[in-house]
């Protein structure tokens, strides 16, 4: 199963994406991951990326495409895998459409988290999460059993720098301005399941499940 998980900050995307991996059994690829990754091992895609975010730039469309390519030809992603993060732009989409044709590879599903915008800063506000595990909780929507402390290892909870109210805000005008273009792209394709967001966590999961299925 090979999938694309879109949302805006803040519409639990990393909830259900762990959802999805753990029920599917596919890789979590995320954009931010692979820069990690290659930086860390000191790849040549890797330095290249860790110079512009030295400059507090932004990685460069070619580059993050070369990066996920590179990522998506490792052998755990021969039987599927889902893409969170990428693309973010109609360059990204076209990019990565060329890619899987060469491979003769094709996506199944995009699966598009809608949330009335009103409550995403609430949301992304009050996400925690654990740094050991990288599960992700809500004070309110998904709270941990035990407060800050993280369900899964036990290992305590923090919460991003950025998610605070100007910076989500921010956040959220850039998607709709440069990512949202992407609903309309996978709309045209016939592949889009849009979900509805507002709805209790397990109920999303239940949604998205109908859709793939």
């Amino acid at each position: 199963m090979k999938i694309i998980l879109l949302g805006p900050p803040g519409a639990g995307k990393g909830t259900q994406a762990a959802n999805i991996v753990e029920s599917y059994k596919i890789p979590h690829i995320s954009t931010g991951d692979i820069f990690r990754k290659n930086i860390k091992e000191g790849t040549e895609l890797g330095k290249k990326a860790q110079e512009y975010m030295n400059q507090g730039n932004l990685v460069p469309d070619e580059l993050t495409c070369s990066l996920v390519a590179s990522r998506l030809s490792e052998p755990d992603c021969k039987e599927g895998f889902m893409l969170d993060g990428f693309p973010r732009n109609i360059f990204q989409a076209e990019y990565l459409d060329k890619y899987l044709s060469e491979n003769n590879l094709s996506l199944d599903t995009v699966v598009n988290i809608e949330v009335d915008p009103g409550l995403l800063v609430e949301r992304a506000c009050g996400r925690r999460i654990c740094k050991t595990c990288g599960a992700t909780f809500h004070v309110k929507f998904n709270p941990s059993k035990v407060e800050g402390i993280c369900d899964v290892c036990g290992s305590n909870l923090t919460q991003r720098p950025d998610d605070n109210e100007e910076t989500v805000s921010q956040r959220i005008q850039v998607y709709l301005s440069e990512t949202k273009p992407l609903v309309d792209y996978y709309t045209e394709k016939g592949i889009i399941a849009n979900i509805n967001g507002d709805q209790d966590i397990n109920k999303v999961f239940e949604d998205i499940k109908a859709a793939l299925a």
